[in-house]
């Protein structure tokens, strides 16, 4: 079972990566929802600034967050609310940091908090920049689809750097509907490579694949087995 582009982790994002393979280990009997249309903006936001600097940090442990950049999305798109010295950035992705063909990327709901190393910051987080910038000028997915082709065709937007990775740690994340937190997991930014160079989805293989053909890149996920606060993650 593969799981989606999501992080949104993408984040959500996800991401929102894990969405799909969620989904897949949901009863067969459970309705799925379908969100065909971006909803108000205001279901995105999180009206308490504070709050979402808090729920960005528990994406990592502490020893990585405490002084990580924090960014909040706004009416105009993600911006620091607290500086950071270690390089890194932590912010809660939304839906529609998923690639834009995902059944969740207008999924309000979703909340993925996820800390970038500095690589990631570099090579991956223009990505979600862009993307953001798109939903909220009020582009639909299909546009925003082509868009994301076309700039990194162009080499407008960065293909991952090598060592390009996040941490998704938090208990308090809603990734999907299906299973809101799945399990801590890191997740690895590649330019499009097949699963097999890493060893992904074999059986026996602690690392799961997220190919995202229209984005240039596939992302893999390595389940951890502690939460970003020190407890130990649910054996199922």
């Amino acid at each position: 079972m593969r799981p989606s582009n999501f992080l949104l982790g993408m984040a959500g994002l996800v991401s929102l990566v894990v969405v799909a393979f969620c989904a897949s280990s949901a009863p067969a009997q459970e309705p799925k929802k379908s969100y065909a249309a971006m909803a108000p903006l205001e279901q995105y936001l999180m009206a308490d600034r504070d709050a979402e600097v808090a729920l960005a940090r528990s994406g990592a442990p502490d020893s990585i967050s405490h002084d990580a950049e924090v960014q909040v999305l706004t009416r105009h798109g993600y911006e620091t609310a607290v500086p950071g010295k270690n390089g890194f950035v932590c912010m809660v992705q939304r839906s529609f940091s998923a690639a834009a063909d995902d059944p969740v990327f207008w999924n309000s709901r979703v909340r993925g908090p996820t800390c970038f190393n500095p690589a990631a910051v570099r090579s991956f987080l223009p990505l979600i920049y862009k993307k953001t910038e798109w939903v909220l000028a009020g582009k639909s997915a299909e546009q925003i689809s082509a868009m994301i082709d076309a700039a990194i065709t162009r080499k407008e937007l960065p293909t991952p750097e090598p060592g390009a990775m996040c941490y998704m740690m938090s208990k308090q994340a809603y990734l999907s509907d299906e299973n809101p937190h799945w399990h801590p997991h890191l997740m690895f930014f590649a330019p499009w490579t097949e699963a097999s160079a890493w060893g992904a989805d074999l059986a026996g293989s602690p690392i799961l694949s997220a190919p995202a053909k229209s984005e240039h890149l596939t992302i893999f996920m390595v389940p951890v087995g502690k939460w970003s606060d020190g407890t130990p993650d649910s054996p199922h």
